[in-house]
């Protein structure tokens, strides 16, 4: 069993993406859909997929659970958004569950990484819809960069009781070829047993044109050894990936970047901890 615990779908010609208006990002300026997503799959081995949300939207949330439920099983869960600044969080999270589709919502996320506060994780209402997330069974996705990460981590001891999972490592500077401080504060958040690590996300923090598997290797190592094999999942980041390489391309890389691992630890890796972490 290969999941994907991370990944999007969107569509340009339904609603705006303000972020992907980005000149840079203009190669995925496009539609990626349902059609879409089975096709990369399909090729690739991958089984189930987690499904993440692209926009602080509600309504795409709701979209997305209901693809997940026209999905055949394809999309095991929905990582979808609320406002967790909002009294109302357990309401919103119980509204979307009644939908159709809406036994998929495995986890919420907002784009903290957008966020001018770098303590905005830490804002008291922002720790009460955290906690609230928490109270739903749900997991909370921490999209953070590294300077956000003490953050993070203050974020997780305040709600001991919340299960948390950092997507794409806190994007490493890969291209840079830097480990610290990112190592060292990925390690204190990974001294708190509550919280995962996706292997996702590093191609696009490589050098686009010309990155190589052993430029991610020492990060996927840090992130390994921190959380280890039964707290890592991978993920694709499809379709963002296609901005440094292919659906298939990113495969072949977790493939060999979990080369040395045990068949067991690669198995959790490559799917057993995304399915325990979001219930799937």
């Amino acid at each position: 069993m290969i999941v994907d615990a991370h990944h999007h779908l969107w569509d340009p010609g339904r609603r705006a993406y303000p972020w992907l208006d980005d000149a840079a990002l203009a190669p995925i300026h496009r539609p990626y859909r349902l059609d879409d997503l089975r096709r990369e799959t399909r090729r690739a081995g991958v089984t189930r997929t987690v499904l993440v949300q692209t926009l602080p939207s509600v309504a795409e949330t709701a979209e997305f659970l209901d693809i997940a439920r026209r999905s055949q099983g394809l999309i095991g869960g929905v990582v979808g958004w609320v406002d967790l600044t909002e009294q109302a969080v357990a309401e919103t999270i119980a509204g979307l569950r009644a939908l159709p589709g809406g036994e998929h919502l495995v986890g919420i996320r907002h784009q903290a990484q957008d966020e001018r506060e770098p303590d905005w994780l830490l804002r008291e209402d922002v720790v009460r819809g955290l906690a609230a997330v928490a109270d739903a069974g749900l997991v909370y996705d921490l999209l953070v960069l590294p300077h956000q990460l003490p953050a993070a981590i203050a974020a997780v001891q305040r709600v001991p009781h919340g299960r948390f999972v950092l997507d794409h490592a806190a994007k490493p500077p890969i291209r840079d070829g830097r480990l610290e401080p990112w190592a060292g504060r990925l390690r204190q958040l990974a001294a708190h047993p509550n919280t995962a690590c996706k292997l996702s996300g590093l191609v696009t923090e490589a050098d686009w044109g010309t990155w190589e598997v052993d430029d991610l290797r020492p990060y996927a190592d840090v992130v390994m050894e921190a959380f280890g094999a039964h707290r890592v999942l991978a993920g694709s980041d499809w379709p963002v990936c296609e901005l440094a390489a292919s659906y298939d391309q990113v495969w072949q890389a977790v493939g060999a970047l979990l080369e040395p691992l045990a068949h067991d630890e690669r198995t959790a890796v490559l799917g057993a901890t995304a399915a325990r972490t979001y219930r799937l």
